[in-house]
């Protein structure tokens, strides 16, 4: 089996945050030390990166689920949790990952990296919870869950010079010839399984060759190998013809061997990759064959009146290597000089729109009820442990304050209607309206701040009590000089 992946589907999750603690200060002498519930950490990230040393994603092929590390559990004193390990997977470059069928980021450069998929947020202790209405709170957030994503790498390779050519034309023993790189040669086809790349050094100009499988017709729609390994002549700047010129096979000779490949490229690319166009130079290989050497003169005319430049070479034997190195080398030197100049990435803020709420209220067919949809709002009700009475009604503060209530009202919900935020649902019963509704819609729904347990209002007042106190110590507490008298004793006027 070739040892070489250029295409995986990887399922990465992100690390889950820790829950917060709720905690109270305990020490000799302060009963009431107050809460000192630590945050639980953050799970940690997915990230790809490029890597210079990895060239091939052969390793996402063998374990393709990644997991990052989750947050670190906090404690009570304050002590806050750990931050999880990210996850840091190594990529060739040239590698495009897409999610859902949408490309996400093209992966170009050592160096280039990628959050795939972002860690949970850690919940709050008690202690970050408690203000000055708050002073004790008896819960903590939960954390929350991480990413989880499924995506496809493709690797397109990155060189400046890519070869095509039918099977055994020649092509890998190019790229021995003129650089370190020493890919399998053995005269059947299909001896090339992978792409092969070699650096190459021709005057003070350094670039790298691509050799791509063989190419035969139909490669553009699945047939041999094609298929899978056009892709890594997307990025090429300069695309060369190999043509054997002493091939045996019937029905073949150099001229329509490249009218197949500029066929199967032109299906391939369409006019958005226009490789065609990059097609400049044509390298007649096994001219150290008596009959290619001859074969030259007859197709030479021909290939330069399509525009290509022509170089006559042994592979084999080396001979024209080194003119045709020098002329590829010209090539992209011209191709990298009309690249523009990168500008620096800019700086984008994108503020919050003033009508923007951070939620939507919609209709739910599934409950017949309302969903409420927004970042904040499902994320509140993750962090929350609905088996504290406490923490449910924080919830239920926060979700006033964004203004949910009010927007259900608007929106036509009615006490007892199905609401589902995240993946909870609850059935609605408003008290706190925001203060903008119509009287009729805040009629029966009682006013901010109001609670229903002081409209039965029975305490009594600070003079009222002070009576009470003094008529019950009046019979043991009245003295006259030094002893002790019976109140019963005194009249009206002395009481």
């Amino acid at each position: 089996m070739a040892a070489f992946v250029d295409r995986v589907t990887v399922h990465v999750s992100a690390g889950k945050g820790a829950n917060g603690v709720s905690s109270v200060h305990r020490e000799k002498f302060k009963p009431l030390g107050g809460p000192d519930g630590g945050d639980g950490g953050d799970g940690g990230d997915v990230v790809l990166q490029v890597d210079p040393s990895v060239h091939t994603l052969l390793d996402f092929h063998h374990r393709p689920h990644q997991k990052a590390g989750n947050g670190k559990q906090a404690a009570g004193d304050y002590r806050n949790g750990g931050r999880g390990a990210d996850l840091v997977l190594g990529v060739p470059s040239g590698t495009v990952v897409s999610v859902d069928g949408q490309v996400v980021a093209d992966l170009v450069g050592a160096g280039a990296r990628l959050v795939l998929a972002r860690g949970g947020k850690g919940g709050l202790g008690n202690a970050a919870l408690a203000n000055a209405r708050r002073k004790a709170p008896g819960f903590a957030l939960l954390g929350e869950p991480g990413e989880a994503v499924d995506a496809v790498l493709e690797l397109k390779s990155i060189a400046d010079v890519g070869l095509v050519g039918y099977p055994s034309a020649g092509k890998s023993s190019l790229v021995a010839s003129m650089s370190a790189a020493r890919p399998k040669i053995a005269d059947y086809p299909f001896t090339t399984l992978v792409p092969q790349l070699g650096v190459i050094r021709s005057g003070d100009t350094t670039y790298t060759m691509a050799d791509v499988p063989g190419l035969i017709p139909g490669a553009s729609v699945g047939k041999g190998l094609g298929l899978e390994f056009l892709r890594h002549v997307e990025r090429c700047a300069v695309l060369v013809h190999v043509v054997d010129m002493a091939t045996m096979e019937p029905g073949r000779d150099p001229e329509t061997d490249i009218e197949a490949l500029e066929h199967e490229l032109r299906e391939y690319g369409g006019e958005d990759l226009d490789l065609v166009g990059r097609l400049r130079i044509a390298v007649l290989n096994k001219i150290d064959v008596p009959d290619g050497r001859e074969l030259v003169d007859l197709v030479r005319a021909s290939l330069e009146e399509r525009g290509l430049q022509v170089f006559p070479i042994s592979a084999a034997t080396g001979e024209g290597v080194t003119e045709l190195g020098y002329a590829l080398a010209a090539a992209v030197r011209e191709h990298r000089a009309s690249l523009p100049d990168l500008p620096p990435a800019p700086i984008t803020i994108t503020p919050r729109a003033v009508d923007d709420g951070g939620f939507t209220v919609e209709r739910d067919p599934r409950t017949d009820g309302w969903v409420v949809l927004g970042v904040r709002p499902e994320r509140w009700v993750r962090q929350t442990d609905f088996s504290n009475d406490e923490a449910v009604g924080y919830l239920a503060d926060r979700l006033n304050r964004l203004g949910v209530e009010e927007g259900l009202a608007k929106a036509g919900a009615v006490p007892g209607d199905a609401i589902t935020v995240g993946d909870v649902t609850f059935d609605w019963e408003p008290t706190l309206p925001a203060g903008t509704l119509t009287i009729e819609e805040t009629a029966g729904l009682g006013g901010r701040g109001t609670d229903t347990r002081l409209e039965d209002n029975a305490r009594l007042s600070a003079e009222e009590r002070l009576l009470a106190k003094k008529a019950r110590r009046l019979p043991y507490e009245v003295t006259e000089g030094d002893g002790w008298i019976d109140a019963d004793l005194l009249d009206d006027t002395d009481r």
